[in-house]
């Protein structure tokens, strides 16, 4: 059985980016979550701009209401961020933000700092984007352990990136960067659209999967359950039956309508988790 406990509120500032951010810690408080998935993005916590005081200020925000922040996701898709590019500028600013977003982790008190792989270019051989991400998240990855932050990465879909799309290549990339400190992202869209299943990374990752982004999709979407047709009893049976003991967010994304009233889709969510807890034996 997955406790619904261990699933936390979705990435904060996406679904509540037209909300300020103490409407969403007040949703969360009030919705039991105990922890959250910051999103770092403008603009609740915007990376590059927040200071050393602004995190422990939000840290102090996070605990007045019983929580803590679990997982600091800085905004590394949709922003000029990539640890791969070809352009040594914006290879060596994106780096920066990530040893910056490390900082950040520990001055908030979180545990996790997610990371992804970046693109090279489509005309290029795919080893070359793959050795520049590699040596980035080497380097990020010791900066934050100096910090006592754990990174996790996460697969990315092909269209975001040519680097790193499936259990297999992520299981390759922590082998190759060796750094005890970075572990695996599970994101069930992503894992769908790759054509994989939750067993399929617990047999290459096994216990590195240390982080799951638990959403719906067609089978892409980033969907609140229900409105995809991705098998939400079926994967929780398989994180049970793993040994799976971790954290799960809902990273809704959808089509922005979300944003309007968020709490809504968190509670349908939350009210799926529960009833396919139970269908899958829990």
């Amino acid at each position: 059985m997955v406790d619904d406990d261990r699933v936390e509120v979705e990435r904060g500032d996406f679904s509540y980016q037209h909300l300020p951010f103490d409407r969403f810690l007040d949703d969360a408080a009030g919705l039991g979550r105990e922890e959250v998935e910051l999103w770092g993005v403008a603009p609740h916590f915007h990376v590059p701009q927040v200071s050393d005081a602004e995190a422990r200020a939000v840290r102090r925000r996070v605990a007045s209401r019983g929580l803590r922040v679990r997982c600091l996701t800085p905004e590394q898709v949709m922003y000029p961020v990539n640890i791969a590019s070809p352009d040594t500028r914006l290879r060596a600013s994106s780096i920066a933000m990530f040893r910056r977003a490390a900082e950040l982790c520990a001055e908030l008190g979180a545990e996790l700092l997610l990371l992804t792989p970046g693109r090279g270019y489509e005309n290029e051989p795919p080893e070359a984007g793959w050795r520049r991400s590699a040596d980035a998240l080497g380097e990020i990855a010791a900066h934050a352990a100096a910090l006592g932050v754990t990174c996790v990465l996460e697969p990315l879909q092909r269209v975001e990136s040519n680097v790193l799309n499936d259990s297999r290549a992520l299981a390759r990339m922590l082998d190759e960067v060796a750094a005890p400190n970075l572990a695996a992202v599970l994101d069930t869209v992503g894992m769908a659209v790759a054509g994989e299943s939750v067993d399929d990374y617990f047999d290459v990752l096994g216990d590195r999967v240390r982080h799951v982004h638990l959403i719906d999709g067609r089978p892409a979407g980033h969907l609140a359950w229900g409105e995809g047709e991705l098998p939400l009893a079926e994967y929780l049976a398989a994180f049970s039956r793993r040994g799976y003991d971790g954290f799960m967010t809902f990273e809704l994304f959808g089509d922005g309508t979300y944003a309007f009233a968020p709490r809504p889709v968190v509670e349908r969510c939350l009210s799926a988790v529960r009833a396919a807890s139970g269908r899958a034996g829990g």
